[in-house]
C-alpha cells in the first residue's frame, strides 16, 4: 500500500467509528480524542497534537466541517478546505484516525468514542470541556496541554495580510 493510501485510510466515517473503536478497546489501547479546527497547520498544532498523542496509544481528532468553521470563526474561514486539513493531520505518524463533525460541539463523537482521554489546550478548564461528563462518568479523564506562545492560525493569517 503506498503511503498516500495509508493517509487517506486514517479519514474515517462515521459508520466506521464503530468497528475501528471496538477492535481499539479490545485490544487495550488508551484512546485519546480531541477535536479542533486545524486551519493552516503550525507548529503549534504539532506540538499540541504530539503531546495528546503522548497520553495514550492511538489518537482520534475530531475536524470541524467547513460549515462549522464558518459559523464558529467567521466567513473568512476556513483558509483551507476540510478534507485538506484532514489529510494533513492524518499524515502526522502520531495520528491513528481523523473524522469530520458538522455540530456545535464534538458531544456525539465523544458520546461515541468514549475516550480514555480527552484533550483540549489549557485554555479550559477541565470541568468545562464538552464530553467532560461522558468521559469521567466512564471512568477516563480529562486533560489540558498548553500551547506554544506565538502559534495561532489567526496570527498567520494577519501576517499575510499585512504583508499585502
Amino acid at each position: 500500500m503506498s503511503h498516500y493510501q495509508k493517509i487517506k485510510n486514517k479519514i474515517i466515517e462515521a459508520d466506521q467509528l464503530d468497528s475501528l473503536i471496538a477492535q481499539w478497546k479490545k485490544d487495550n489501547e488508551t484512546i485519546v480524542f480531541t477535536n479542533g479546527c486545524f486551519d493552516i497547520i503550525h507548529q503549534g498544532h504539532v506540538d499540541y497534537l504530539a503531546k495528546a498523542a503522548d497520553k495514550g496509544s492511538k489518537l482520534i481528532i475530531g475536524v470541524n466541517t467547513d460549515r462549522s468553521v464558518n459559523r464558529i470563526k467567521g466567513s473568512n474561514r476556513p483558509i483551507q478546505d476540510e478534507y485538506s486539513r484532514m489529510m494533513i493531520l492524518a499524515a502526522m505518524q502520531f495520528v491513528d484516525a481523523v473524522i469530520l463533525f458538522d455540530e456545535e460541539t464534538p458531544i456525539n463523537l465523544i458520546n461515541q468514542v468514549i475516550p480514555s482521554i480527552l484533550v483540549k489546550g489549557s485554555d479550559y478548564k477541565p470541568e468545562d470541556i464538552v464530553g467532560y461528563e461522558t468521559v469521567v462518568g466512564n471512568g477516563g479523564y480529562v486533560e489540558t496541554i498548553d500551547f506554544l506562545p506565538g502559534f495561532s492560525t489567526s496570527s498567520i493569517e494577519k501576517k499575510i495580510q499585512n504583508s499585502k
